[in-house]
């Protein structure tokens, strides 16, 4: 067995889209002859903690390293789970942390699990060292122990960093370093991988020294685990599904989608009466209250969040499900892990996206209605379209095998593949 030494601020307990990509990873390094050793934080407060999850790491006998302190959520830790904030009070919070945090406000944990880090690689001898971001000060603690250890590094771009979707630099400064810290970062890199072909292209374009084979796309995917023995839940009447997983944040709304179905209702109420919209994960007080406002809520089921695998279950048991993103700087990069368990269900996704990385996952699906996100008619249009289609049993199914392409154990492969290739580099 190789070894590799995974830094990830975001595992489980921790629940939402941002740890399921490590955490499936290292669930698979094992069948790929690696064995993985996660340095991620202890508990803290979070927005939603699901312990399935880590259930599903202990049972791949993953060893865990937890490090706690130096941050905000462990400040908090004594609350648990937390209510998520309205959307401008987050982006508040986040406006405060971008002025006083630089690159972010996760830097007092990542010196703390530098100095665990250190402790852990003077005991054992590790072949990679790979490190997951968001945050991106747990990449720059990751380039120190590269440096310090002589480890290969692979650094591993869940999101942008640099003039990100998510980027706010109050100052000159800010900007300039932040660039500064992923040239130096990018630069320490043995290899870089992302999840879509824009990111890619944005660091090829901005960081002009990394060669093309320099960054390796391995996308995100679906555990076809996740859906072994599952039974969707039993259909009392015969109206259509359509489901909405995950959270809604900046870069998305509810909006647009809700005043579409709002004027089916007037228009065509008979149709709308034969509609379910299901929310399921963490739908924020003011989309709660847009739902009211428009008198929708006879149309909607409001799970909350809950354990994956039952968010799994209702994905399997809708008819449709709903994937938004809307116009925001360099948004083209943006591509929500949630959108491949979309196609691990196998369902019809009315993709409400602007030109980028999500439009283009989904051009060889073979079962995607697009829409501009914000045009309220087009979706309009588009929901009629797809209700038509599923009263005559005619909704598209997907092709199999573009479905069987995004495959976690697969995609752990491909990772595999480049440590390997990374470790033969530096012995040569």
């Amino acid at each position: 067995m190789h070894k590799v030494l995974v830094i990830s601020y975001y595992f489980p307990p921790m629940g939402l889209s941002g740890v399921q990509r490590t955490l499936k990873f290292t669930k698979y390094f094992k069948d790929y002859n690696w064995e993985p050793t996660v340095l991620t934080t202890s508990d803290i407060a979070y927005y939603a903690h699901d312990n399935s999850l880590l259930k599903e790491v202990e049972d791949a006998n993953v060893n865990i390293v937890r490090v706690g302190g130096g941050d905000i959520n462990s400040l908090l830790k004594k609350n648990g789970t937390v209510k998520i904030p309205r959307e401008k009070i987050r982006k508040l919070f986040s406006y405060i942390s971008s002025t006083f945090f630089i690159p972010d406000n996760k830097v007092g944990w990542s010196k703390k699990a530098l100095v665990k880090a250190r402790e852990i690689l003077r005991n054992e001898k590790f072949d990679i060292i790979y490190v997951t971001a968001p945050p991106f000060s747990s990449v720059n603690m990751a380039v120190e122990l590269k440096k310090e250890f002589r480890i290969p590094l692979v650094i591993d771009y869940r999101d942008l960093w640099y003039e990100s979707y998510f980027s706010f630099y109050p100052t000159l400064f800010h900007k300039s370093m932040n660039k500064k810290m992923e040239y130096n970062a990018l630069k320490e890199a043995d290899k870089i991988t992302v999840t879509n072909r824009s990111i890619k292209e944005k660091l090829l374009n901005t960081y002009k020294f990394l060669s093309f084979d320099d960054v390796i796309i391995i996308s995100h995917g679906y555990d076809p685990k996740d859906f072994e023995n599952l039974e969707p839940v039993a259909k009392t009447n015969s109206r259509l599904i359509i489901a909405y997983s995950g959270i809604f944040m900046e870069y998305n709304t509810p909006k647009y989608f809700l005043k579409a179905f709002k004027e089916i209702s007037l228009e065509k109420p008979e149709i709308a009466a034969n509609i379910e919209l299901h929310f399921i994960g963490l739908l924020r007080i003011e989309n709660q209250k847009l739902i009211r406002k428009l008198h929708l809520e006879e149309f909607v089921k409001d799970f909350g969040y809950i354990e994956h695998s039952d968010a799994v279950r209702q994905l399997i048991s809708s008819d449709v499900c709903w994937f938004m993103i809307g116009n925001k700087k360099n948004i083209d990069a943006l591509l929500p892990g949630k959108l491949y368990e979309y196609i691990g269900a196998k369902k019809p996704i009315i993709a409400c996206v602007p030109e980028g990385a999500a439009k283009n996952a989904l051009q060889k699906y073979g079962a995607a209605f697009y829409t501009d996100p914000i045009d309220i008619n087009n979706i309009k249009k588009t929901i009629y379209n797809v209700y038509d289609l599923y009263q005559k049993d005619e909704l598209p199914k997907p092709d199999d095998e573009f479905v069987q392409q995004y495959r976690r154990d697969f995609l752990t492969e491909q990772l595999c593949k480049e440590f390997q290739f990374c470790m033969n580099t530096e012995v040569e």
